[in-house]
């Protein structure tokens, strides 16, 4: 069960009041999500569980300046999203490419990515094509994508971490899940051609 913000706000009063080994139970519940953000944008699991491991213990020591004005959760994440990019930034790793000066795109006009077949997504295969889409999309793409899609960050919030406005992230968002689909359509495409009957594959009759 999920604890509420005033459960949490009560949890890190008694952590700062000495019961340390209380903070166990205060990150437990968004450890995965820690780790699924930074592996994102990284795509290096040792990587990825070294930058969780230093956002959970950044966390601890700033635990005074979390005022319970988002999820614990969400700051967190923004602690170990930060964490992430200045990796990515040390090692010059990250190529970005930017669109956002070309015409607003009115995201009610974009057709989501996600549209896809549920028996489809059951598949391995569609699995690991996704993952390799994801990691092929430029930075500034991929940032929103995973906030948005993967650790389910409002909108707001998004754009108060990445300091752009709701406008801009709402545009990255459709053009990351636009980039995904362009990509995955080809695979898409093949796939439901070899799985129709072999009636329709060669024009026959019964």
């Amino acid at each position: 069960m999920t604890a509420t913000l005033e459960q949490e706000m009560q949890l890190i009063a008694r952590i700062l009041q000495g019961e340390r080994d209380l903070y166990h139970d205060l990150i437990r519940p968004c450890e995965q999500l820690v780790f699924r953000t930074a592996y994102s944008l990284l795509r290096n699991e040792a990587e990825a569980e070294d930058a969780a491991q230093e956002a959970i213990i950044k966390a601890f020591r700033a635990l005074r300046n979390f005022r319970g004005q988002s999820r614990f959760s969400t700051w967190v994440i923004s602690i170990v999203f930060n964490e992430a990019r200045a990796r990515l930034r040390k090692k010059d790793r990250a190529v970005t490419e930017s669109y956002d000066d070309q015409e607003v795109v009115n995201p009610a006009l974009l057709t989501d990515w996600r549209e896809i077949p549920s028996e489809a997504l059951e598949k391995q295969e569609l699995i690991r094509h996704i993952e390799q889409a994801i990691d092929n999309l430029p930075l500034n793409y991929r940032e929103v994508f995973v906030l948005r899609d993967r650790d389910e960050l409002a909108i707001q919030e998004i754009a108060s971490l990445l300091s752009i406005t709701e406008n801009l992230t709402k545009v990255r968002l459709h053009r990351a899940r636009m980039m995904l689909q362009k990509t995955l359509a080809p695979y898409l495409k093949s796939t439901v051609k070899a799985r129709r009957p072999r009636f329709f594959q060669t024009g026959g009759a019964l």
